[in-house]
């Protein structure tokens, strides 16, 4: 049994005058509606996102980016939050947004998988503030597979949202809606329809009925306080039809009686609570609200300055400046804060030590899957969950519907982690994995860390919980490499009886080098098909938090050697590469043998590329480097979604060694148009 740390309360700060909860926290702790939802209909007229190239139907797919605009996803303090949010509320998609919810347009209507993507809080933050800025609520009424993050922030916040795909397809622009709180009731008053949506937890409800977050939390902090965390991990029995997934959450329940079982919604102890200093500040604001914020210290706290700090934008100084004094109060150091240029945070944290087999960790920021790499439970959260387990130790989550993914077959040549997950996105389409839970079974055991970081991470493109590989021998390679022995939880396997929602292969020798067009990961193409229509490119850029790791870059630059040789010396457009961390950085300037004593670093400034610090940069539009309108890059990052690497432009993603063969042919293609014949010895990593 391994044991998490009890709160630690501040100097001068006893149980007793530790705050409690208000009165009105406690109105609806039971659950029940009150008298005040009884008599409440909040009433507005419908404001519908059409598809431009469909007419008559609803949009899908609208991700957070396109609700808030990445430089919209700044607070300059914690007094202004949401003053940038609302501003930038569908700024590019519909930019009379605001005007038209002053004017009483406030059921929001759109179509399936509505606000998927980023965990930015930013996002319902922003609706719901638009609305009550006159005095308004807004209802967001959408179709199937809501993105999860955006729904839990939703209820955290206390923003209605309504699934119903039947009233999405009945909607037209100006019907008079009327939504009953009490009874989730859903009326289209035109059309005089009614509709029950897709029911709620009872902790949803509750957390919604309660107004949000902020009251739940009040309501659990004091007790929270006074218990010990306890992880205890199911014994072999109960373990049998337990995916890894559950049995991690198994062991990390707070109330141990609770069942696992998809649907139930749970309190969960959290290993480790990660934020971006783009997510900090509203879990500050969170964490604040629920505490007093002087009277314990923040649990599980972990910070990472790499969204906002190379900008060169004096608001965006101010947004992580409020991250950094937060730190210093609570003496927050290293490598619990990282600085900037430390690294992105799903790299730094693991090479840190902070991520381990077993470990429960919900970061705000929605590529913390990629902690599945290294048999740890990672899930995007957003600024409210996260502040609310800084205060806690615990946080909401449900149990998601388990799916198997086992890879069989060997790995074909130039065939990397991206090239399996841009295959999987391709193959499951508009659905993708419909928030379930997905597992990974590298039957042959051939694929390194490296791969499995890019193929965890990625399940947030394909929409699921999380992705996680079982702890195996390669997991534990990497931390007996890493110096990192004597980690705490046991090692675990999915049960031999466990009911798997679907179950299916990814035969490897099926899959080739991909490149995924513009606006989708899934949008993805055998990398000699896309060669053939010789698309040429503005920049290619390899790193973030999918591929910006040593073995990442490695691979690059051994293509990028074997291209030197045969005579191409200088990358054709404009080539820059980020690692995924300082240490990286500082590695790949380290003389590598597989590279004849040539560092990484030194290959790809022989061809003309250029290192940049450790930061998310250009992956989300921001800094010098991000697309400008009607440029096109090739990348190695995770997203392509319309203005996702900046406004106007058009990004593709690859593998680093198809970026790298494309930087120097000039146009996208796999190494092997470069003439190189592919052996294991000299390409593989």
């Amino acid at each position: 049994m391994h044991k998490l740390q009890p709160a630690r309360l501040k100097p001068g700060v006893t149980l007793e005058n530790l705050p409690g909860p208000r009165p009105s926290d406690l109105a609806v702790a039971d659950g029940a509606a009150t008298a005040a939802d009884a008599a409440h209909l909040v009433r507005g007229k419908a404001l519908v996102f059409w598809d431009p190239k469909v007419p008559g139907k609803k949009l899908d797919a609208i991700d957070t980016d396109q609700i808030t605009p990445a430089a919209d996803c700044v607070s300059e303090s914690l007094e202004t939050l949401d003053e940038r949010w609302k501003a930038g509320s569908f700024r590019y998609l519909m930019p009379d947004f605001r005007a038209r919810v002053h004017a009483g347009h406030t059921f929001l209507i759109a179509g399936d998988r509505f606000a998927i993507g980023s965990s930015r809080e930013m996002s319902p933050a922003g609706l719901k503030g638009v609305a009550e800025e006159v005095g308004l609520e807004m209802v967001v009424v959408c179709g199937q597979n809501m993105g999860d993050i955006f729904r839990r922030n939703s209820f955290n916040l206390g923003l209605h949202v309504v699934q119903s795909p039947e009233a999405v397809m009945d909607a037209q622009d100006g019907d008079e809606f009327t939504f009953d709180p009490g009874t989730r009731q859903l009326v289209n008053v035109t059309r005089g329809r009614t509709y029950d949506p897709v029911p709620l937890t009872p902790k949803e409800d509750e957390i919604r009925r309660s107004g949000g977050i902020f009251a739940i939390g009040r309501r659990e902090f004091r007790e929270s306080t006074a218990r010990t965390p306890e992880i205890v991990w199911p014994d072999a029995e109960t373990a049998r039809t337990l995916t890894t997934s559950e049995q991690i959450l198994w062991a990390h329940r707070v109330d141990k009686n609770a069942a696992v079982k998809p649907g139930a919604t749970l309190r969960i102890y959290a290993d480790l609570l990660p934020a971006s200093d783009g997510t900090a500040p509203f879990s500050i604001h969170t964490f604040n609200q629920i505490t007093g914020g002087q009277s314990i210290w923040p649990r599980q706290i972990a910070v990472a300055n790499d969204h906002f700090v190379f900008t060169g934008v004096e608001s965006d100084d101010k947004q992580t400046s409020i991250g950094r004094q937060f730190a210093a109060m609570h003496g927050i150091e290293r490598p619990y804060y990282a600085t900037p240029g430390d690294g992105i945070f799903h790299f730094y944290f693991p090479e840190q030590g902070l991520v381990y087999p077993g470990m429960m960790i919900p970061g705000a920021d929605s590529h913390s899957r990629a902690y599945g790499a290294y048999g740890a439970i990672g899930i995007g959260v957003g600024s409210t969950t996260l502040g609310f387990g800084w205060s806690t130790g615990h946080i909401y989550t449900t149990v998601a519907k388990p799916r198997r993914v086992t890879f069989r077959g060997r790995l074909q040549p130039w065939v990397t982690g991206k090239d399996l997950v841009l295959e999987l996105l391709r193959r499951w389409g508009a659905k993708q994995s419909q928030g379930m839970s997905v597992e990974f079974v590298d039957a042959e055991q051939q694929l390194p860390i490296a791969y499995r970081n890019t193929i965890c991470n990625m399940m947030a493109e394909a929409e699921s919980w999380n992705g996680i590989f079982a702890p195996d021998d390669i997991t534990y390679a990497w931390f007996d490499a890493k110096g990192m022995s004597g980690l705490p939880y046991p090692r675990i396997a999915p049960g031999a009886d466990v009911k798997w929602e679907i179950d299916e292969e990814l035969v490897l020798s099926d899959v080739r080098p991909m490149i995924a067009k513009p606006f989708s990961p899934g949008n993805a193409f055998p990398a000699t098909e896309v060669a053939t229509e010789r698309i040429t490119f503005d920049k290619a850029m390899i790193g973030s938090c999918t591929n910006g790791g040593y073995d990442d870059l490695l691979s690059a630059a051994l293509v990028l050697k074997a291209a030197r040789a045969a005579g191409r010396t200088k990358a054709v457009t404009e080539f820059v590469i980020f690692p995924g961390s300082g240490g990286v950085k500082t590695q790949i300037e380290r003389p590598d043998a597989r590279l004849g004593g040539e560092s990484i670093a030194d290959v790809f400034r022989s061809v003309g590329g250029g290192i940049r610090q450790s930061w998310c940069g250009p992956c989300f539009g921001q800094g010098p480097d991000a697309l400008k309108p009607g440029q096109r890059a090739i990348t190695s990052f995770n997203r392509n979604w319309t203005n996702r690497m900046g406004l106007g432009g058009e990004g593709f993603l690859a593998s680093p060694s198809v970026v790298a063969a494309s930087a120097m042919l000039g146009y996208m293609a796999p190494p092997s148009e470069l003439g190189l014949e592919w052996q294991a010895e000299a390409f593989a990593v």
